[in-house]
C-alpha cells in the first residue's frame, strides 16, 4: 500500500475511534509551502469538556468555558502551541513551557523532555505527547511520547522520533490513548502513524473536526507556517462557541 493510501486508511480508522483523547499531527502541506500542525482535545468528563481554545499573543491557550464550574485546572489549562523564533512547539500539556524555556536558553527538545514524565492522573497515567517543527529546517521535525511502562509502574518510557525528508501531504500523528477491548482508554501504544494533509488551512480544520467523535470532541486548532517567510496562521474550532 502506498503512503497516501495508508494515510487515508488510517484517517478512516481515526474517524471511527470514539476516544483517541488528545492528538497531534505534524507534517508538510501537499504543495510543500507550509509546515502544518494539528492539535485536538476531547473529553468524557464535565471538567474535560468545559474548555475552549483561544489565541493569546500569537500562542494557543486552553481556557475554561464556564469559569463558575469549580474544577482543578492543573491538567486542563496550558499552552498547546508556542513558538521561539522559527521553531514551533505543540504539546498536550504544560511541557510546552518546558520546551519553550529550554529553547530560549539554548537547550533542545530532548533535553527539555528529559526533565518531564507522564501526567500524574492515576490510574491511566496519560502520556505527554509533544512535537517540534522549524521553518528554518523544514526537512526534519520531531515527536515525543512520554508514557508509563505499565499502569502500575513508576517507570517512564521516553520515546523520541525524528522525521527526516518528510513526504509532502503526509502528517505524522501521535495521540494520548489507545482503547482497550472494553472501550477504556489506555496509554498510546506504537509509533506515529500517517494521516493526510491539505493545502488549505480551513479545509484541514474542517476535515479533522468532522472526523472526531461528535459527543467527545472539545476543541481543535490548526497552524500553518510558511517555509518561505516564517509567517504563520492559526485556525481554532471550539464546540462551545
Amino acid at each position: 500500500m502506498d503512503l497516501q493510501s495508508l494515510a487515508q486508511t488510517n484517517f478512516e480508522t481515526l474517524s471511527r475511534n470514539p476516544y483517541p483523547g488528545r492528538g497531534i499531527i505534524i507534517g508538510r502541506s501537499p504543495n510543500g509551502e507550509s509546515l502544518v500542525q494539528v492539535y485536538w482535545i476531547m473529553g468524557r468528563s464535565s471538567g474535560s469538556r468545559n474548555r475552549i481554545f483561544m489565541e493569546e499573543d500569537g500562542f494557543l491557550k486552553t481556557k475554561l468555558w464556564d469559569e463558575s464550574v469549580v474544577t482543578d485546572p492543573t491538567l486542563l489549562i496550558y499552552y498547546p502551541m508556542r513558538h521561539v523564533g522559527s521553531a514551533h512547539i505543540v504539546t498536550n500539556g504544560d511541557q510546552t513551557d518546558t520546551i519553550y524555556n529550554a529553547l530560549q536558553g539554548g537547550g533542545t527538545f530532548e533535553s527539555a523532555l528529559e526533565t518531564r514524565t507522564f501526567e500524574p492522573d492515576p490510574p491511566i497515567y496519560t502520556p505527554r505527547i509533544s512535537g517540534l517543527m522549524d521553518s528554518a529546517t523544514p526537512d526534519e521535525y520531531k515527536l515525543s511520547v512520554l508514557k508509563p511502562m505499565s499502569r502500575d509502574s513508576d517507570s517512564v518510557m521516553r520515546c523520541y522520533y525524528n522525521i527526516v525528508s518528510p513526504a509532502k501531504g503526509i502528517g505524522n500523528c501521535i495521540q494520548t490513548y489507545t482503547l482497550t477491548a472494553d472501550g477504556q482508554p489506555a496509554p498510546f501504544q506504537g509509533d506515529p502513524y500517517v494521516l493526510p494533509l491539505f493545502d488549505d488551512i480551513d479545509e484541514t480544520a474542517k476535515v479533522y473536526w468532522d472526523a472526531l467523535d461528535a459527543d467527545n470532541k472539545v476543541s481543535l486548532a490548526v497552524k500553518f507556517v510558511s517555509i518561505a517567510s516564517g509567517d504563520f496562521r492559526l485556525r481554532i474550532i471550539n464546540k462551545h462557541q
